[in-house]
């Protein structure tokens, strides 16, 4: 396969056509920035040549930079590495070329890749190109200029918003924001390119440097009411991202002081920016969700997956019927299965609902809609099971029952169905251990509400076939969904490692620390809601079966918190009720109920865990690494036991099945920011004060001890003992 490189072909009408060429994408690697330059130069320097038409080969101008860049700029902490585009390549070498250069962009035209179009004299497209400017989701802002050249293309409250929710725009959008001068097919695209840079040479079409426009920014005084409002709504929605406000910053910076100023600005910022701890960490989300789809044994074996054509679920409660949801939506078919038709009509009637709220918030068109709900029956016995490919067991938790049914699955799917559980805490082996095809059995753990969470954890058994697993990770992507493989345990690898979350939670408030600043302190570290609020919107039936569960598994290092049991005696359920730790009413948030303060009070009487009876002083800071450390300390068991193929998977985990805040990096990631060794100092002092439930676990002691990050694997652990011989 060809290197990625830039060609140049100038034809006889006195037009070069530089095309990048770095498939899939035509990402911006160091030597494309390379080529690029010499092909400029050349096209400048030759006398043949009177303008250029810039595109990218096999249908894509260019995604963007290339992000591999940023992870070892993250690594070495040596800025140096990233190469100079801004100044250098697009301001000097593309805006003040001394010939006109048109971008004839089709497919996409995202990051880098639009900056370089915004730095030419007129911009082509082919229909539904995408543009736009994604920079902020890893961290950093456009640093080739885009700052200041979008708000002088489309004007100010455009730019702002496509940069900062990062939202891509069509290329038809664009013509109408006059970012795009023409729309034409793909077929003449390079033909209309070519005519419009001689056009411009000829002086018939306007030569412009979008840098130098002002047109469309308004007045300094509306200029400072746009960012002003876009400031205050950052702080309100991105409030721990430093990029939001960085990136206001330098677009202000280049209305005040000009463009080319705005750029120098912009290049500073952008490096202080590459290496913060948010680029950190949205860098190893990216390159994590990536690495899921990479696992051993089951990818790298030469495996074809087959089709799944037909999936029956049974259960047409929440989960259920979000499951089927999922699969409709993407074109599956679903065999529902309900005891009675009482209980199927509901099921039918949650995903109708499901389909049509999809539909109204514009995520599914209304023919799309009609083709999902038509791919959907209803059954009340196992007679249509004989024709699928994948069976997605979602009843209750209760392991009589899903014994039984997998038996009676055994014997009416056919010989290569696949057949799944959606449990989200027993034991896979104890569900199959009644039937002759375990390795068949595997669990298809969504997170609720299973069409919209972007989670899919794929549990396999030692004696799961890859067969099964690389087909249900097809599945999972064909629907949607990041699937990542885990270990059979009780909990799995989220659920599992996220078990202390509230059972710290619950030791803090029989300490004496209020529950609400418990909540409020998790909420600005980042997660949606406090783990508080997060039992209210559970409801207390599944706190109580989930303790149940891991006070079974690990007895040693669970905390068995009288608080729950008392809130259902005073008739609270959480949101299900209205009435939990807040009060829940139609059309407002969630407020704190004070009358749940003196169920409190007895609960810790009960408990009786406060030294000498006295509320313990903490911090902010206290409550923070006293609920986020004992998680990670189970993290770090999970990594042990192998229940994870790599620590980045745990991290993608994290982030989609408990909303840890991506921009720290996940779970796994934030705790080697943080370091080891002062985890592990912490836990210990807590033990000795509150018990085994703090017991720092072996791995986090052997890696403190030995400076080893917790994310490293195993056999660093071994090279760095070796080293130390």
């Amino acid at each position: 396969m060809a290197k990625p490189h830039v060609s140049m072909k100038v034809g006889s009408d006195g037009v070069a056509v530089i095309a990048i060429f770095n498939p899939p994408v035509n990402a911006l690697a160091i030597p494309i920035f390379t080529g690029l330059k010499e092909k400029f130069a050349e096209a400048t320097r030759r006398n043949d040549v009177k303008a250029i038409v810039l595109t990218g080969k096999g249908g894509r101008f260019s995604g963007g930079f290339d992000i591999n860049v940023f992870q070892k700029v993250h690594v070495t902490g040596d800025v140096s590495v990233m190469p100079d585009v801004s100044v250098d390549l697009v301001v000097n070498t593309i805006e003040d070329c001394k010939k006109p250069v048109v971008a004839a962009m089709e497919g996409l035209a995202l990051g880098g890749g639009l900056e370089l179009a915004l730095g030419s004299h007129a911009r082509i497209a082919a229909p539904r190109t995408q543009l736009g400017l994604p920079e902020l989701t890893l961290g950093v802002i456009p640093g080739s200029g885009g700052t200041q050249r979008l708000p002088r293309l489309v004007g100010l409250p455009k730019a702002i918003e496509m940069m900062l929710l990062s939202k891509p725009i069509l290329s038809e959008e664009g013509k109408k924001l006059g970012l795009i001068d023409a729309l034409v097919s793909s077929q003449d695209l390079l033909k209309v390119s070519r005519e419009w840079a001689l056009d411009i040479a000829d002086r018939r079409k306007p030569w412009v440097r979008s840098l130098h426009k002002t047109d469309k920014i308004g007045s300094l005084y509306e200029a400072r009411e746009v960012l002003k409002a876009a400031r205050l709504q950052a702080k309100k929605t991105a409030p721990n991202m430093p990029q939001h406000l960085g990136c206001l910053d330098v677009i202000e910076d280049g209305i005040i002081h000009g463009g080319y100023s705005g750029v120098l600005t912009e290049a500073k910022v952008f490096n202080e920016l590459v290496l913060s701890e948010t680029s950190k960490g949205l860098v190893n989300v990216f390159f994590g969700q990536r690495a899921t789809s990479k696992v051993p044994g089951v990818t790298d074996v030469g495996l074809k997956p087959r089709q799944i054509k037909k999936v029956a679920v049974i259960g047409g409660g929440l989960m259920g019927s979000g499951i089927a949801t999922a699969l409709i939506t993407s074109n599956i078919y679903v065999v529902l299965k309900e005891v009675n038709s009482e209980y199927l009509l509901k099921g039918v009637k949650t995903i109708e609902g499901n389909i049509r709220n999809l539909e109204t918030r514009g995520k599914l068109t209304k023919d799309k809609a009609k083709k999902a709900i038509s791919m959907l029956e209803g059954a009340l016995d196992y007679s249509d099971f004989n024709s699928v490919d994948m069976v997605i067991e979602a009843v209750i938790e209760n392991i009589p029952l899903k014994q039984k049914i997998f038996g009676e699955l055994e014997k009416v799917c056919p010989g290569h169905c696949i057949l799944a559980t959606n449990t989200s805490t027993i034991d896979l082996s104890v569900i199959g251990e009644k039937t002759n095809s375990q390795d068949r059995i595997i669990g298809a753990h969504f997170f609720s509400p299973a069409h919209i969470m972007p989670l899919l954890e794929i549990v396999r058994t030692n004696k799961t076939s890859a067969q099964a697993i690389l087909d249900l990770m097809i599945v999972g992507k064909a629907i949607k969904k990041v699937p990542v493989v885990v270990g059979n345990c009780t909990g799995f690898a989220v659920n599992r490692t996220f078990f202390p979350y509230s059972q710290s939670a619950h030791i803090l408030a029989h300490v004496g620390v209020d529950v609400f600043r418990i909540d409020r302190v998790i909420s600005s570290f980042g997660l949606p809601i406090g783990p508080f609020q997060l039992q209210d919107l559970a409801g207390y039936g599944v706190a109580l079966a989930v303790s149940k569960e891991f006070r079974g598994a690990f007895p040693d290092r669970t905390f068995k918190s009288p608080l729950v049991d008392l809130l259902i005696k005073n008739g609270r359920n959480g949101k299900n009720n209205g009435r939990g730790y807040y009060i829940y009413e139609k059309g407002s948030k969630p407020k704190p109920d004070p009358s749940v303060l003196p169920i409190i009070e007895e609960s810790r009487r009960i408990a009786n865990m406060m030294p000498n009876g006295k509320i313990i002083n903490v911090t902010d800071q206290d409550i923070l690494e006293m609920i986020m450390f004992p998680v990670v300390n189970e993290a770090c068991r999970v990594l042990d036991e192998g229940m994870v193929v790599r620590a980045s998977d745990l991290d993608i985990a994290s982030v989609l099945g408990m909303s840890f805040p991506s921009y720290r990096g996940g779970i796994v990631f934030w705790a080697d920011l943080v370091g080891a060794k002062h985890i592990y100092e912490r836990l210990t002092r807590w033990s000795e004060l509150y018990g085994g439930f703090f017991k720092p676990s072996s791995y986090l002691e052997v890696r403190a001890a030995r400076g080893v990050p917790l994310s490293a694997p195993a056999s660093s652990l071994s090279s760095s003992s070796r080293s130390r011989l």
